[in-house]
């Protein structure tokens, strides 16, 4: 009988900065780390870690500005997706981290990649759960609001980007796509929590800021391809296919530049965890026991 491994909630010290993260597993297993996307932090993977814990060593840190991590404003943090990266890239250090798998969603995509870029030596896998990296995987609807703000940023495109981050605007991402009969897996908690730390004084800044900069990692994507092809890094992607915001074909699109992908779309939204932990939980654990526990 596998032995159910404790979440630990440590903090460390990155240019001054306080950064939150969760860990559990074996400190000789083989190391996950879980790059959260927006709206939410590491609480996104709280049903997760403990079913990889038993023989993964997990570990999930709050971006700065997101979560329990500190959050200075926008005028004392230059919040950009390069910044945060480079912050990701010192925390792992900071932890003695040089070999690991990634599992990236959302925001954690561009943020992972980028560390896959600068450091590809360090990277043995991946794990894409509604994280994008390519053109064909942006929502038309959703992104409109973020394209206009990344085109122009004034008073009146910064306005309908705010909704995002509302409450209603953060419910809206975790119930889309996820059939009726699946909608009661989904905890109403996950949107107040993500809500209550949106609404913190400045979190309008921070936020803007980096909507805004998400042009940024456009710019990467052909490097990021590149990246795929030159290293032929391992690659899962476990994808809810009713998102509207990183939609299925963002998905299949990996398999251009990584021919050995594998892709599971699953009947669910953009938080897929919410409705399907143990069932991406089985996949990650199968897919990381083939590719790299040989090699860490």
């Amino acid at each position: 009988m596998s032995r159910v491994q404790q979440v630990h909630h440590r903090t460390t010290t990155v240019r001054g900065h306080e950064i939150f993260y969760r860990e559990a597993g074996p400190a000789d297993a083989p190391v996950l780390l879980l790059l959260h996307g927006f709206p939410t932090s590491s609480h996104m993977f709280r049903d997760l870690i403990p079913l990889l814990a038993d023989g993964y060593r997990l570990i999930a840190p709050d971006h700065l500005g997101f979560g329990r991590s500190a959050a200075p404003s926008s005028a004392e943090f230059d919040y950009t997706f390069a910044e945060l990266a480079a912050l990701t890239v010192e925390f792992t250090e900071a932890l003695g981290l040089d070999r690991f798998a990634l599992y990236i969603q959302d925001y954690g995509a561009p943020i992972g990649l980028r560390l896959a870029l600068a450091h590809p030596e360090r990277v043995t896998a991946i794990v894409t759960q509604n994280g994008n990296a390519y053109e064909e995987g942006l929502g038309t609807d959703a992104w409109a609001p973020v394209l206009a703000l990344i085109a122009d940023r004034t008073p009146e495109t910064e306005e309908p980007v705010r909704a995002i981050r509302s409450l209603d605007g953060i419910k809206w991402q975790y119930e889309t796509g996820v059939p009726p009969e699946s909608r009661d897996l989904l905890s109403p908690d996950a949107w107040h929590h993500d809500a209550a730390l949106m609404s913190r004084e400045g979190q309008d800044g921070i936020q803007l800021d980096l909507i805004a900069d998400y042009g940024s990692n456009f710019a990467l994507y052909p490097a990021f391809h590149a990246y795929f092809r030159a290293t032929q890094v391992p690659l899962l992607a476990v994808w809810g296919k009713g998102d509207e915001v990183f939609v299925p074909a963002g998905a299949e699109s990996f398999r251009r530049d990584l021919p050995d992908a594998e892709i599971h779309l699953l009947p669910t939204g953009h938080f897929a965890l919410e409705t399907h932990a143990p069932a991406i939980a089985e996949l990650i654990g199968e897919f990381l026991e083939r590719t790299v526990e040989d090699a860490v």
